[in-house]
């Protein structure tokens, strides 16, 4: 059985409840919250800027496969994948 310096000892190494609430509140303030809406509304508008630039170059790729397939054929090149 643990007595009282056994106790006090588990004291110093571990965490009490107040100092675990004391480590927290700083991480639950409202500024916080904003910081991190803010950073993840950044992150999503950088993501679809992103993704809007990679459908114009999907775009531009397909165009330009259909123009050297065309001129495959006109010069009578055969294309092989």
């Amino acid at each position: 059985m643990l007595d009282d310096k056994d106790v006090q000892k588990l004291m110093q190494v571990f965490a009490t409840r107040d100092e675990i609430k004391e480590m927290i509140a700083p991480l639950t303030t409202r500024d916080n919250f904003s910081d991190l809406q803010t950073a993840v509304d950044s992150y999503a508008k950088k993501a679809d800027t992103y993704f809007q630039e990679l459908a114009a170059l999907r775009s531009k790729v397909n165009r330009l496969e259909e123009w050297i397939t065309k001129i495959a054929k006109k010069v009578n090149i055969e294309l092989t994948s």
